[in-house]
């Protein structure tokens, strides 16, 4: 019942889901500060590629990590300026800190307590740092950026178009947006039409539907012990419909052709 009421309240009004997300991610970051939780996407598994090189304490979270991999090599971004916008926990932001080599690497959070979670988590990676902030209004100025990177967040903003706008003003000319992200119900024309409207060009895209339902269904044991052995029973059935879990409503939207889950990458234009 927790999880319907709060998927209904989601689609009331812009600023109620704004404030409903926050709430969640509020509640997942002062109730649930586990150490090894440090990743909340859907993950990413793909039979046919070349296998990461991962340190031993990273492999745990392979599937998640490789969502992190996929969306961020889509460009070198070895020596350039990132910001991550909705960095939750921080994983994912720690990952490409020290993986790919980038200059530095900013996490941009709209939750306080998730950001004092991932200064807590990740305080001593000393090219990563972390700032509060609205996705709809970056706390950045103009061209500060040479990569914008945004992982399975951007369908709990209310305004697609403020966000894009300002992706599109903190990234310098020629700068990349390297994007995933899921649509259900038939929402993903919406968010073409809205990448359509920006002087942000099209580089890349592909369905990555499969790959994300092959993680799942990998990781979805690990997902049910660690909601049976930390989460209240109340709150269980939100918890699974929170992470995609098998039977819920996200993963049959996936499996069953009415949700989509892409990945591309955009460039801004010079001019």
């Amino acid at each position: 019942m927790l999880a319907r009421f709060f998927v209904f309240l989601l689609s009331l009004s812009p600023r109620m889901k704004k404030e409903g997300w926050l709430w969640w991610y509020q509640s997942l970051a002062k109730g649930h500060r586990e150490g090894n939780w440090r990743y909340m996407n859907y993950g990413f598994s793909d039979p046919n590629a070349h296998p990461i090189p991962l340190e031993e304490e990273d492999e745990i979270d392979r599937p998640l990590i490789q969502l992190y991999h996929h969306t961020a090599t889509q460009h070198n971004i070895e020596g350039l300026r990132v910001l991550e916008v909705g960095c939750g926990r921080g994983g994912g932001a720690s990952y490409v800190a020290r993986y790919l080599n980038p200059s530095s690497v900013v996490g941009l959070d709209l939750s306080p307590q998730a950001i004092s979670l991932c200064e807590d988590f990740h305080h001593h990676i000393s090219n990563l740092s972390f700032v509060q902030g609205d996705a709809e209004d970056l706390p950045f100025d103009d061209a500060s950026f040479d990569v914008v990177l945004n992982v399975e967040s951007s369908h709990c903003y209310p305004h697609m178009d403020r966000f894009l706008s300002e992706v599109q003003r903190v990234l310098r000319p020629g700068g990349r947006f390297l994007y995933c992200d899921l649509r259900l119900n038939g929402a993903l024309p919406q968010l073409e039409e809205a990448l359509a409207r920006i002087n942000l060009e099209s580089v890349q895209r592909e369905d990555i539907t499969p790959h994300i339902l092959n993680a799942l269904d990998g990781i979805n044991e690990r997902k049910e012990g660690a909601i049976t052995s930390y989460v209240p029973p109340f709150f269980r059935n939100a918890f699974r419909a929170f992470s995609a879990t098998k039977g819920t409503f996200v993963y049959k939207a996936l499996t069953d052709g009415s949700g989509i889950y892409i990945s591309c990458m955009l460039q801004k234009k010079n001019h």
